[in-house]
């Protein structure tokens, strides 16, 4: 199957990517995480996982591994097709998602749309102890690396030092990691 593709992209959408690669335009389908972390850079890279159907073939692009991994738990479980796995990961960060696993929280999936009790609890129950602890934590650090880099170009922007920023960016981040882009800038000029 194919790994990754890497190309131009052609078109960002909340729900999809177009990539070109070697003249080929590859429609691939994406979570909300992943269209957030797409920058409008020219060259993109995204992890795939493809679902081939007696009807279509359809491709899922993924910013990181840990997501595309977590995809791929999420529909081992019976009952959770593709479209509701994207669902989930759209609605819920991975870090998130394991966490929730490991702990049996099921409100965290009844939150999202078309998961009931027993689709939740079934989640909980095939995948407790299955996803590596360790993808929640890169994950995690890859969110909240790619918040602090915003933050710090925006900030540039703005006319600020990139050097003077940093510290307080990086003060801030230990007390709240999973702040958005602007929360970051607004405490980071209180703070300056």
């Amino acid at each position: 199957m194919i790994e990754y593709i890497k190309g131009c992209l052609i078109e960002k959408n909340p729900t999809y990517a177009v990539i070109e690669c070697n003249g080929v335009a590859y429609y691939l389908n994406i979570s909300l995480g992943t269209y957030s972390a797409l920058s409008e850079d020219q060259d993109v890279k995204l992890y795939t996982h493809t679902v081939i159907r007696e009807d279509a073939h359809v491709l899922f692009g993924f910013f990181t591994r840990e997501e595309r991994e977590i995809f791929r738990k999420l529909i081992s479980v019976s009952g959770v097709g593709a479209g509701t796995a994207r669902t989930i990961l759209s609605s819920i960060d991975s870090s998130d998602i394991v966490s929730a696993i490991e702990a049996g929280d099921v409100s965290v999936f009844k939150n999202v749309k078309g998961i009931g009790m027993k689709t939740a609890q079934r989640i909980i129950l095939d995948l407790k102890g299955k996803i590596d602890l360790s993808l929640s934590a890169s994950s995690a650090v890859a969110k909240t690396s790619s918040v602090r880099n915003e933050a710090l170009d925006a900030l540039e922007v703005l006319g600020f030092v990139r050097k003077n920023c940093e510290k307080h960016i990086d003060d801030i981040l230990l007390n709240y990691h999973d702040t958005t882009v602007e929360n970051l800038i607004k405490m980071t000029l209180k703070s300056m």
